[in-house]
Parts: structure tokens; sequence; C-alpha cells
């Protein structure tokens, strides 16, 4: 129960559907999820452990406000461990991974099309694209450390596509989407790696340089 409730969040926080500062009712999760307030606590206080989740000072549990220092920090490393994997993806991959990713490019290049208002969708769909991508590494170990960054970067980059959703259209999301995809079926690990370090500092960019994260 529990490792079924630990899921469920961390999915809540890698998908972006929280934002930072958001408060979580362990209660409301345990009723969402059909168990007992137990499980639940169990894995927010995993949750806690990993830094995904804090303890406000009314003991409060809610999403961490990441300052616009951390999330430059977290971008670059990003970046790295990332770009690592499309590097790798683009080496490993088979036809099945190429087709994976296409779909998932697709499914987040339509819902550009489709919506211009702000979409819970939207960084999901992002997140799916990714790791698509990420999987045709092959390297469960990476997978896993990529997991545990999104837990941290999610919350955020829902300042990114959820608010701004005309970025779906006219952002570089859809370009470096692309082009890690044409790399990794021509299987070329630099410009895939090139890529997805670009979509994930850009996308730090404008995160910070629309104000959206505290300075310290």
């Amino acid at each position: 129960m529990a490792d079924t409730a630990y899921e469920a969040i961390a999915d809540l926080l890698a998908s972006g559907r929280v934002a930072p500062g958001e408060r979580l009712s362990l209660r409301d999760m345990a009723e969402a999820l059909g168990v007992s307030v137990m499980p639940v606590r169990e894995a927010v206080s995993r949750l806690i452990a990993d830094q995904a989740l804090e303890v406000a000072p009314n003991r409060a549990v809610r999403v961490p406000i990441m300052t616009a220092k951390a999330f430059r920090e977290l971008a670059r490393i990003r970046a790295e461990v990332e770009g690592f994997a499309a590097a790798e993806a683009a080496l490993r991959r088979e036809a099945a991974d190429l087709d994976a990713i296409a779909e998932a490019e697709a499914a987040f290049r339509q819902e550009g099309f489709l919506n211009e208002r702000a979409s819970d969708r939207a960084v999901p769909l992002n997140r799916d694209v990714h790791f698509a991508i990420y999987r045709a590494a092959r390297m469960p170990l990476l997978m896993q450390m990529i997991g545990g960054l999104w837990l941290k970067a999610g919350p955020v980059i829902n300042l990114d596509l959820r608010d701004s959703p005309e970025r779906l259209n006219k952002g570089h999301a859809r370009e470096c989407h692309a082009a890690a995809w044409a790399a990794i079926e021509a299987r070329d690990p630099a410009a895939a790696r090139e890529a997805i370090a670009r979509d994930i500092t850009l996308a730090a960019d404008y995160i910070i340089g629309r104000g959206g994260l505290p300075s310290g």
C-alpha cells in the first residue's frame, strides 16, 4: 500500500500536476487512492526524505518552493544527466523506441494545437516525451536517477508549460523534441545530447527570467 501511494504521489510531482508551495492533504490523497491515511503518511515521509516534499512551519505538507539559484543548479545537473541518457538512447535504440518517442511527441504537439489556454496535460505530456527517450537508453539505474530529478523539477516546469500554454506552439520544446528524435533515429549521440540539454536549459532560462521563483 505504501509503495502504491508513493508511486502515485511521486507521479503527481514529476508530471507537474502540483505547483511549488501547494499544500497536500493526506486525507484527500488517501481518499483519492482508496487507502487509509497510514500508507499515505509513510509515502509522504519517504518523499520528505527525498526532499521532494517538505513540512511547512504550520506542519502542513507542501511542495517545496525552489529558489532561482537552486533551480538553475538542478537544470544544469539535468542537462548533463538527461543529455547523457539521450546520447545513450541514440546508440541503443530499437525501432520500437522510435515509435514510442514519435507517439509521445505527437501527443505533446497535438495538445498545443487543441489548447490555447492553460492545460493540466502539458507537463505530463512533456514528461512522456522525455521519458520515452530515456527508456531507449536501457539503463535502469539511470532512469531511477532521472526520476528523482523530476520529482523536484516537475512542479517548477509547471510554471512554464501550464501557466504559459502559448509556449506549446511557440516555445522551444517542440523544436528540441523533434531534433532529439531525429538525432536518435540517425544514431547521432552528440546531437541527441545537445537537443535535450538545450530543451532543459532554455526552459530554465524562461522560468527564471519571468521572475516566478524567489531569488535566494
